[in-house]
């Protein structure tokens, strides 16, 4: 998979390595494995358990389609060290439909600063640049003004409402291949 670069960021693909670094703790091959700093607090099993709705045993079977698009946020700085303060991920290779569902995440220190809007306009770009893409879909919950604001800064338009068993009811955005 590419990786993609923006004017702060490298989104670099989520290898099953890592995926299975974060999901048993193992922070210090996270960091080996992304090459850069990862925030104490950032990512948490529920933030992955919510992110990848895969098993494991999905995501061992089949890597390129379930961790498809999914990438890490990692910043630079002026010294060139390098941090993750977020991920993207889409939830798993389009098929029937054509519609990437998306979602995304940023660490707390590093929120309200534009990360996630750079960095789905990135990713969103390239989803629908891929063959069979149509659109790009994102949920949240209603009331989460932030996350709002991504999806109607990359053009997304709002589609529907979706209930999720465990969080309600979720507004659906979307953005169509032009």
């Amino acid at each position: 998979m590419t990786y993609l670069r923006t004017a702060r960021l490298d989104l670099e693909p989520i290898s099953l390595a890592m995926v299975e670094a974060v999901m048993a703790g193992r922070r210090e091959d996270a960091e080996r494995i992304a090459e850069a700093r990862v925030p104490t607090t950032w990512p948490n099993r529920a933030l992955i358990e919510r992110a990848f709705t895969a098993s494991m045993d999905e995501i061992r079977a089949d890597p390129a389609t379930r961790l498809w698009g999914d990438r890490l946020m990692i910043a630079r700085d002026e010294r060139g060290e390098r941090r993750v303060i977020g991920s993207v991920v889409f939830h798993g290779r389009p098929v029937d439909n054509g519609i990437a569902d998306m979602a995304y995440g940023v660490e707390e220190g590093s929120q309200g600063r534009g990360f996630a809007t750079e960095a789905t306009r990135a990713c969103t770009e390239w989803a629908l640049a891929e063959p069979g893409v149509v659109a790009v879909a994102a949920t949240t919950l209603p009331w989460h003004a932030a996350s709002l604001r991504v999806m109607i800064k990359l053009g997304m338009v709002h589609i529907g409402t979706r209930e999720h068993e465990t969080l309600g009811e979720l507004v659906v955005y979307e953005l169509r291949r032009a």
